[in-house]
């Protein structure tokens, strides 16, 4: 079994900016291609970035391009997403999690309860 736990979510306005961070098991942290995905009120699950094990490689979901971040501390077994120029429409609980295939969110193998993040006025 793998423990995710998912912290730093909160409300903000829109054009604010947050990083959740999400706190990794131990001992094999540093092998596991990690995502971040989330799930909007009343939608499905959406893949949001992904980061290789090392971190070297990263890849984001179009809508996020230019906002957001995704990196890695390994020797803290901990993930991060910086999210800046936030819009109402990335109100969601986020989660991170291990897929089974790249860039789908409802591949999860493991994920953690999630962090919910609220954009308003």
């Amino acid at each position: 079994q793998v423990q995710l736990v998912e912290s730093g979510g909160g409300l903000v306005q829109p054009g604010g900016s947050l990083t959740p961070s999400c706190a990794g098991p131990g001992s094999t942290f540093s092998t596991l291609r990690m995502d971040w995905v989330r799930q909007a009120p009343g939608k499905g699950l959406e893949w949001v970035p992904e980061i290789s094990g090392s971190g070297g490689t990263t890849d984001y979901a179009d809508f996020v391009k230019g906002r957001f971040t995704i990196s890695r501390d390994n020797a803290k077994n901990i993930l991060y997403l910086q999210m800046n120029n936030l819009k109402p429409e990335d109100t969601a609980d986020y989660y991170c999690a291990i897929l089974g295939q790249r860039r789908d969110a409802d591949s999860w193998s493991f994920r953690g309860r999630g962090t919910q993040v609220t954009i308003s006025s």
